[in-house]
């Protein structure tokens, strides 16, 4: 739809995403920073309410904590190079959930818990 409502956080300001037709917005979460070792990057975001009339926006979310399994999982080893070494140390599902857990929910990334 037109209505907007989706709102990025860029240098400490709110930025409204303006809707284009027949657009799809995927926001990069926490976990594909870590796989792509910072080559996609997380963004704190929001969806404020409007009096404009009816919004429809779909959320999905992935998560593998339905099923725990000890796979670890750390940055993807074909993007990494001398020039551009591992970041983040490899991680399990449960100790990247018990993380985001404890962050509060502040909004804030709680990656920085383990970069390398």
């Amino acid at each position: 739809d037109q209505i907007g409502g989706l709102q990025v956080l860029h240098q400490d300001y709110w930025v409204d995403v303006t809707p284009v037709p027949g657009a799809l917005v995927i926001n990069i979460g926490d976990f594909m920073q870590l796989i792509t070792n910072d080559k996609f990057l997380s963004v704190e975001h929001r969806v404020r309410a409007n009096i404009d009339g009816p919004r429809i926006s779909i959320a999905c979310f992935f998560s593998s904590g339905v099923f725990p399994n000890s796979t670890v999982y750390g940055p993807i080893k074909e993007l990494l190079c001398d020039e551009n070494p591992a970041k983040y140390k490899d991680i399990t599902i449960a100790e990247y959930t018990e993380g985001y857990l404890a962050s509060g929910f502040d909004g804030k990334t709680h990656l920085s818990k383990y970069r390398v």
